[in-house]
This record gives C-alpha cells, structure tokens and sequence, in this order.
C-alpha cells in the first residue's frame, strides 16, 4: 500500500505582509487627503468669480422651480437644540463616518473596499477638478438668499467668519458638495457588501444617512440643492467606470477558510478503514435467497 500525499497550498499570508498592505492603504488615503485639501486652497482668492456663479447657480434654482433653501432652514430654526444638532452633524459625522466605513469595509468586505476607494477617488477627484474650475459661494454668503448663517450664529462652525482668513478649508468649494457625494456612497456601499446576508433587508435604513445629510448641508446654508445634484451625477458616473466586485469575490472578511473535507486517495485509508463491511439491508435479503 502507497501513502498519497496532498500537496500543499500556497502559503497563507502573514501579519507582517497584512501589515504592509494597511500601511499602505493608509499612505494612499492620507496622500489624496492631503493633495485633495491642498488643491481646494488654490482657488480662495478667487471671491468675486465665487459670488457671480453664486448668483448663477440661485438663478438657475428658480428657473428649474427646485423649493427654496430657505424652507428647510426655517424647519431647522423652530428650535435651537435641532438647529445645533444639524450644525454638529454637518461639522462631525462627515469624515468620521466615511473612515469607519472604510475601515469596515477593509476589514470585513477587502473586494468592495477596493472598489468603494477607487469610486470615492474617482468623485473626489472630479469633485476638485470641478472646485477649481468653479468657485461657488455657499448660500449662507449670498445676499439674495437671506439665509442664517447657523454655524456662527448658534455652532458648532468648521468655518472662520472671514472666509478670506480661513486657511484651512476653501469656502468658496460649494460645488459639488462631498458631504453629500461621500453620504450617498456610504449608503450604496453597504447596500452592495450586505446584499444576500441575513441583515440585507435592513440595509436599505443606510439612506437615512445621505437623506439627513442633504437636509443638514440645505438647512445649513452650506450648500445648494443643485451642489447635492451635481455630486448625485458625478458618482453615477464613477459608478459606471469603476467595475464592480464580481460575484463570488474574496469578501468574507473573517480571515479564515472554509475547511475542505478530507480526501482519501486510491490506496488511502480512510475513516472507516478496518472496520466490517456492513450489508445494506437489500444486500442482506439478497443473500438469504
């Protein structure tokens, strides 16, 4: 009798070449942060451009007869505890949110995180090709809007009150609006990694997320309804070139694999090796005969 021996698979990879591999994502992520938010202040000398495309832009609402900005905001202003939870919402759940769903994905869905970054790179990038070539202020800086300013009036503001002095954000950015672009990915990225499992009826609640966004960044005056449009149009168009995971993708997440049944060769013994040979009970009939 010959011993058959299964060959061996390929090595699995180690902490130190997982390692790697985070390192490396976090270098690419910080990178285009960093090129991302060093872009946007090139055009922050560019106010009288920003404020005509504003009057453009609010023009242009009323023509296609989109509803006021305005109406949202007085919704918001019933009260001050609702007008400084969207204030807040606007200031810290956009950047965290997106990390932790990163970070998620990375983790549990490694094929939809490649795909969820490389359409989050593609919006952004078009979004500050688009900052660039169009400098937009924001509602809340246009007279013909009579909108509040309800970062400075009530807080939380990410904003300095002179646009001009604030050296760390573009104010004159508005369109499109990423808060929203980056809301409405969250929400179809875990609609995508979730579909099939046991929680996939739920996960269509993860539209609340950009819906409440929209609303916050209008009733804000932060943005324009038309802002939340053109970054809606833009990542339907990185949707469409960047491919999607295909259907069975590595994606479980869990590290591990599923553990194949052992295989017994041609002279192999197997589990029940030595054992009598127990007749069926049609074998045992037949032999009565």
């Amino acid at each position: 009798m010959t011993a058959h021996t299964t060959p061996a698979g390929p090595p699995a990879a180690g902490p130190r070449a997982a390692r790697r591999r985070l390192i490396r994502e976090l270098l690419l992520v910080a990178g285009f942060f960093t090129v991302y938010k060093a872009g946007r202040l090139l055009s922050t000398d560019r106010t009288g451009e920003a404020f005509r495309n504003a009057d453009r832009i609010w023009d242009a609402e009323r023509a296609l007869h989109l509803p006021g900005e305005g109406a949202v905001q007085r919704l918001l202003l019933h009260g001050d505890a609702l007008v400084t939870t969207a204030n807040t919402y606007y200031a810290a759940v956009h950047f965290p949110a997106t990390a932790l769903f990163l970070i998620w994905l990375y983790i549990r869905r490694p094929a939809h995180y490649l795909w969820t970054r490389r359409v989050l790179a593609a919006l952004t990038g078009a979004a500050l090709a688009l900052h660039l070539a169009y400098p937009l202020a924001p509602p809340r800086m246009l007279p013909a809007a009579r909108l509040v300013d309800t970062g400075q009036v009530y807080g939380p503001t990410v904003y300095r009150a002179a646009p001009d002095a604030d050296t760390l954000a573009n104010q004159f950015a508005a369109m499109p609006s990423l808060h929203f672009g980056w809301a409405l990915m969250l929400a179809i990225g875990v609609i995508a990694a979730t579909r099939g499992g046991k929680r996939s009826r739920w996960s269509l609640l993860w539209l609340l997320h950009p819906v409440a966004t929209l609303l916050v960044i209008v009733g804000t005056a932060n943005h324009y309804w038309l802002d939340a449009i053109v970054a809606a149009v833009l990542l339907g168009i990185a949707l469409l070139l960047v491919p999607r995971p295909r259907a069975g993708a590595a994606d479980t997440g869990t590290g591990t694999e599923r553990a194949e049944p052992a295989r017994t060769g041609p002279g192999e013994e197997g589990p029940g090796h030595g054992l009598p040979h127990q007749r069926s009970g049609a074998e045992t009939v037949g032999a009565g005969k």
